[in-house]
């Protein structure tokens, strides 16, 4: 089932103090003004997901065709996502660590509770 940017947004924002916002001139998603997810308007497109890097490889080994990256991601903590091919349940798992990430420590704690 493909998955459009709407509906990132939608399972995002589900999360607190998740708003809708630009990054590098594309439609992202930020938590307390930190951003996490970025839906790239490159050549490829996809989704730019943070992650911690040991995530990124195992995503990547998996051999599953919804988790990709690009030289430019090379080293850095972020997954690209082929939205029509994640499902949705996955997504909002990697959403939520993403998040988890990005958050302010008081805003985790929140969370945590």
């Amino acid at each position: 089932m493909a998955m459009t940017w709407a509906q990132v947004v939608v399972l995002a924002t589900e999360l607190p103090e998740v708003a809708e916002s630009t990054w590098w001139r594309s439609p992202a998603l930020k938590v307390s003004g930190k951003g996490f997810a970025r839906l790239r308007s490159e050549a490829e497109g996809g989704l730019v997901l943070l992650c911690e890097m040991v995530e990124k490889e195992a995503m990547l080994a998996s051999g599953d065709p919804a988790f990709y990256t690009t030289p430019h991601y090379d080293g850095y903590p972020y997954i690209l996502i082929d939205l029509d091919r994640i499902e949705p349940d996955q997504l909002r798992e990697l959403l939520d660590a993403a998040w988890w990430l990005s958050a302010p420590a008081k805003l985790r704690k929140q969370q945590a509770h």
